[in-house]
């Protein structure tokens, strides 16, 4: 099999090396507008460097990985339909509802192949939670919580071009929530705070946010997310039922120390980043998606899946300005 990568910054340049490990990869063709870097890359890799999208497209590839700039992501889907390629894009399609559901119709008008990279799907912890909810393990799910925190804010250039903290960050809890537990969110109800850093303020938006989510089944969710985590990345998911409950993202480098006499002290090592925490599960991801191209496996994370997780962000990102409760019935796309 012959791919395509577009894109060759830090999960370009990860998604590179797993690509060009994999038995089922004959050859990758990589660019990037920053053509040394693409070189590089490709020379780590065994990769060959191209100087441009069209020719990424041109050279017989098989298949596409998008791992642009954000804001090209739209645009490149499109292209990738347009040219008949099965395409992984990393989230999200577009900034906006607007954009992702242009994007989408394309791709439907195509009738060709979207799988978005929401890697926690993948992740073994949020694979076994799954399985305790579903096999009804934990008895009636009542609560939820969810947590993610980086360990440093991005650069302040990004956080104009990042869609906010919602849609940015915290959209990939509301994407492993609903695969989780199989429900969908009915309303929500989210605030947040730029103190801090003036760049949050500048940007429009918010370094922490805490949302409250209402499950269709009356299951309660919170989401709470941080830019600025000294401790270390911080990625964990609560569920509680009436009969048990099980933590993700709990291990020895979770980067939290007990205040107990008793308690575990801060771990050695704590987690720097999401591709060390999510490594094995970003591998995965890209393993599924060369099944998917080739007819072995039905796609895990189409479109419309990324499509719902947006509108969770949509609305809580509605409702921290609007100070309400939003329903999920008010966003379009449902």
């Amino acid at each position: 099999m012959r791919i395509g990568l577009i894109g060759t910054g830090r999960i370009g340049s990860f998604h590179a090396d797993v690509l060009g490990r994999h038995p089922g990869v004959g050859a990758l063709v990589v660019t990037d507008p920053d053509t040394d870097r693409a070189e590089r890359v490709a020379k780590l890799t065994g990769a060959t460097a191209v100087a441009s999208v069209p020719d990424v497209l041109a050279s017989g590839v098989d298949a596409v990985v998008i791992a642009s700039a954000t804001a090209a992501h739209a645009e490149l889907i499109g292209r990738a339909a347009r040219a008949g390629l099965p395409a992984f894009c990393e989230k999200p399609i577009a900034l906006d509802l607007p954009g992702t559901l242009a994007a989408l119709a394309e791709v439907e008008r195509a009738g060709s192949v979207l799988q978005l990279g929401f890697m926690r799907r993948f992740d073994a912890g949020y694979r076994a939670a799954r399985a305790a909810v579903r096999d009804g393990r934990l008895g009636r799910l009542h609560t939820v919580r969810a947590v993610t925190s980086d360990p440093a804010p991005p650069p302040a250039g990004y956080l104009p071009l990042s869609g906010g903290l919602f849609r940015d960050c915290l959209v990939h809890d509301f994407d492993v929530l609903r695969w989780v537990t199989g429900r969908e969110v009915e309303e929500v109800y989210a605030t947040g705070s730029d103190a801090g850093l003036p760049a949050f303020r500048d940007a429009g938006d918010v370094a922490t946010a805490a949302a409250l989510l209402t499950l269709d089944d009356g299951t309660v969710v919170t989401a709470t997310a941080g830019r600025c985590n000294g401790a270390g990345y911080d990625v964990r998911m609560e569920l509680a039922g009436d009969l048990g409950q099980v933590t993700v993202g709990l291990d020895h480098r979770t980067p939290l120390t007990s205040a107990e006499p008793q308690g575990p002290p801060a771990p050695a090592a704590p987690w720097p980043g999401f591709l060390e925490r999510f490594g094995p599960a970003y591998e995965a991801e890209l393993d599924a998606f060369v099944r998917v191209v080739r007819g072995e496996l039905a796609n895990p994370c189409d479109g419309r899946e990324a499509l719902q997780a947006l509108r969770i962000a949509e609305a809580c990102e509605r409702s921290r300005r609007e100070r309400r409760p939003v329903r999920l019935a008010e966003v379009p796309g449902g």
